[in-house]
């Protein structure tokens, strides 16, 4: 290999400049690969010989595994520039026939099996990379669609090409670098596929899904259907990236692109952030809006439902004042008809108190209207019936005064009414008979009525109980 760099262009280095050279060196095999602006640069180890600050013994796994992993961040740097540009100056989509797109899958391939875990099988060990992609689908929800895609493509047998396959599809839609970070970012489940040194879970790794994001200026269109991934020899071909001798720097027109695919990477990343935040904020305002459309129908309910019940407590308060105006008033009317009317009277008073006292309560429970109604309306006609029977009373009396009337004088106009003053008496005797019989009818119906009061009263405290 190191007659790809020609001896005769390439002057004889100092031992300073090789020493500085040498920090910013990564090893293969007994090469060493050196950046020189945007191209590499391979030297066998013999050639040179650093004198200066010992370094570690080559047969270091961690040197070994340190010098691996630059190399391959190296690679991946030039890889991913080389296909930036070359893709921006070719104008077209891409296919799996573009030789910079093949080389960037394979670096792809060889920074996913680095490091990683033999895993025994029947047919020996086994290292894929086909184990550290399927999390993504775990750990970002869009990334489902092209494992299924994947499962589902028929002429992929093997794990390494199904890997492959992620890959190209991961790359279509612009989601690679996005998905690396989410899997780099959880070193918790890596560590079951790689070692601990191995580039995914170092820094290295970060920066190479960092370098990815450049990726999504690039259209790329795959057809895996006849493609064979599985047999395919990942091989980096170091001639892409090698410096000629009689090549020169990039022109200042490659630093203006480069600087504009930068530009233009942050805008789409920037532009691709700011469409999640508004998606996300947009959401938020639909859920807030849908959270306040509910919250102004139940106050539209509630208040109407407290409209009804402040109607149904008007009503019933005026019920309750035409009930106790009625009672007042038969009480005022019985005032001169005895004792049995005054009992009868604070009987019509305790029941007075008793409808106060049910009322208070029916303006506590106003919840419980529907069960308190029937009792009220039982109440009513035990009261109704009461009237009737009051006004039967009333008017049996006006009949007695009546007869009192006419039996006076008749006495006084005539001494010859003693024999229908001895009918009037018994007529008079058997209405006042019917009289008591009327009014101990009566008092059974108020004491029936003051019990109906009593239990309506325990059966509203029971419900009040409950409600608390």
């Amino acid at each position: 290999m190191s007659a790809l760099t020609p001896q005769s262009d390439m002057p004889t280095p100092t031992t300073d400049k090789i020493t500085q050279a040498a920090m910013e060196t990564i090893y293969l095999c007994k090469f060493r690969v050196s950046m020189d602006g945007e191209w590499l640069c391979l030297r066998e180890l013999d050639d040179i010989s650093l004198t200066p600050d010992p370094e570690p013994t080559h047969e270091d796994p961690n040197y070994l595994m340190a010098n691996e992993r630059m190399n391959l961040m190296n690679m991946a740097k030039l890889s991913i520039k080389g296909l930036i540009e070359s893709a921006l100056n070719l104008g077209r989509t891409l296919d799996s026939d573009y030789a910079p797109l093949q080389q960037f899958f394979v670096v792809m391939e060889h920074c996913l099996k680095h490091g990683l875990k033999a895993k025994k099988t029947f047919l020996g060990q086994n290292k894929s990379f086909w184990g550290p992609l399927e999390l993504v689908e775990k750990l970002v929800p869009e990334a489902a669609e092209i494992t299924a895609s994947v499962k589902d493509l028929p002429g992929l047998k093997t794990p390494v090409g199904r890997g492959r396959a992620w890959l190209r599809l991961a790359l279509m839609q612009k989601k690679l670098s996005e998905y690396m970070k989410a899997l780099i970012n959880r070193k918790d489940l890596l560590s079951e596929f790689y070692e601990p040194n191995a580039l995914m879970m170092e820094e290295e790794g970060a920066i190479i899904a960092g370098l990815l994001v450049g990726l999504n200026v690039i259209d790329a269109n795959f057809c895996m259907k006849g493609e064979d991934l599985d047999s395919q020899v990942g091989v980096i071909d170091f001639s892409m990236y090698l410096k000629d001798g009689n090549s020169t720097k990039g022109s200042e027109g490659d630093g203006q692109i480069t600087a504009i695919l930068d530009q233009k990477n942050y805008v789409e990343e920037l532009n691709r952030h700011l469409s999640a935040t508004v998606n996300n904020l947009q959401a938020k305002v639909d859920a807030l809006e849908k959270s306040n459309t509910k919250l102004t129908e139940e106050l539209a309910v509630a208040n109407n439902r407290i409209i009804t019940l402040q109607e149904e407590m008007e009503r019933v308060k005026e019920e309750s004042s035409y009930i106790l105006e009625s009672n007042r008033k038969v009480a005022k009317d019985r005032t001169a008809d005895g004792h049995a009317l005054t009992e009868a009277r604070k009987q019509l008073k305790e029941e007075t108190q008793l409808r106060l006292d049910v009322e208070k309560e029916l303006e506590v429970q106003i919840g419980m209207r529907q069960e308190m109604e029937l009792a009220m309306k039982m109440l009513e006609k035990d009261v109704c019936e009461k009237q009737d029977a009051l006004v039967a009373l009333r008017q049996q009396l006006d009949d007695l005064r009546a007869l009192k009337h006419e039996l006076s004088f008749k006495l006084q106009s005539s001494d010859m009414g003693v024999k229908q003053k001895s009918e009037l008496n018994s007529r008079l005797e058997e209405k006042t008979n019917q009289m008591a019989a009327t009014i101990k009818q009566l008092e059974q119906s108020e004491k029936d009525l003051v019990k109906q009061a009593k239990t309506l009263n325990s059966a509203a405290n029971k419900l009040i109980q409950k409600h608390h």
